[in-house]
């Protein structure tokens, strides 16, 4: 007798697999259909959550361009997004420029500039240098009382921040905002920590060894090794400088010593409710810091990726 051959028997899948589509007991597993649609879905809220940023971010920065190339007529009855009647209406700008005072007033700010931030790279690598190479029992009692400094709101301070600077004589001169920014603040000194914790300390030793000082040691192996460092700083801290309006405001009231930001306050005085031409100076005080951010915004995140990866 011969047997019937038997249908075979299917195939299980292995222990530890599954098949797509189907369920698993104990849990499901997602078809392709199912995964594709929620990539999907994923990838539209990201698009959608970007269109609105941007619109958060542009859509100020639109009106103000646009208000500044209309006529007092078309800013007075136009909507916020109309169009102007003339692209080529740059004699807001001039009127801004001219009356508004802006040249002196680009000519304090880059005074300013010049000086604290200078101040700031020297004080704050010489500090992040003593932190990180020198060892003494005060060093986390510094650390801690940086840290609280930057708990307690400036405004709580002013008054006694005030009377010291009228008493060294530098109210209303430009030596007053100068002095201040110069006092270096946590974020510049993490940054160079960051960077002189990557230097091996024998280099340091080296030096040593041919009979340089600490000095020398920070001058001519640290210093220059901190390039990175410094250029995120320098972008940082003279962002800050240029758009700060309260120190300027407060310990130099005099308009010959008017910076950008504080320029940018009168124009609500002679111009009063002419918003094309506040719109103009407002402008002019953006473009600057716009063009350097947008040649120089790679040195900001590259500063802060290295330093947070040595």
């Amino acid at each position: 007798m011969t047997t019937a051959p038997q249908p075979a028997a299917p195939a299980r899948p292995a222990a530890g697999r599954s098949v797509p589509g189907r369920s698993v007991p104990g849990r499901s597993v997602p078809g392709p259909r199912q995964v594709r649609g929620r990539g999907r879905v994923g990838q539209t809220f990201v698009y959608v959550s970007l269109v609105i940023a941007s619109l958060v971010v542009l859509l100020p920065l639109a009106v103000v361009f646009l208000t500044s190339l209309k006529t007092s007529e078309e800013a007075t009855d136009g909507g916020a997004l109309s169009l102007p009647g003339n692209w080529l209406n740059f004699g807001n700008y001039a009127t801004a420029f001219s009356d508004g005072h802006m040249l002196t007033a680009f000519g304090n700010t880059a005074f300013i500039l010049l000086f604290s931030i200078t101040g700031t790279v020297i004080i704050g690598s010489m500090t992040a240098y003593a932190i990180d190479r020198f060892h003494f029992r005060a060093k986390k009692l510094i650390m801690a009382l940086f840290l609280i400094a930057t708990l307690v709101p400036g405004v709580t301070t002013q008054v006694a921040t005030f009377q010291v600077v009228n008493s060294f004589g530098l109210f209303d001169t430009r030596w007053a905002p100068i002095l201040l920014y110069m006092g270096t603040d946590i974020v510049s000194i993490y940054i160079f920590l960051q960077f002189i914790r990557g230097i091996p300390v024998s280099l340091d030793e080296a030096a040593r060894l041919d009979g340089a000082n600490s000095f020398t040691i920070y001058r001519k192996i640290i210093f220059p090794l901190l390039k990175p460092a410094i250029a995120t700083v320098v972008i940082i801290k003279g962002i800050t400088v240029y758009n700060d309006f309260y120190i300027p405001f407060l310990y130099m009231p005099s308009q010959e010593l008017g910076t950008v930001s504080t320029a940018l306050f009168r124009f609500k005085g002679p111009f009063g409710a002419h918003w094309e031409n506040i719109s103009a100076g407002a402008v002019l005080v953006i473009v600057p810091t716009l063009v350097i951010f947008l040649f120089l915004q790679r040195y900001i995140y590259n500063g802060f990726a290295q330093g947070a990866t040595k």
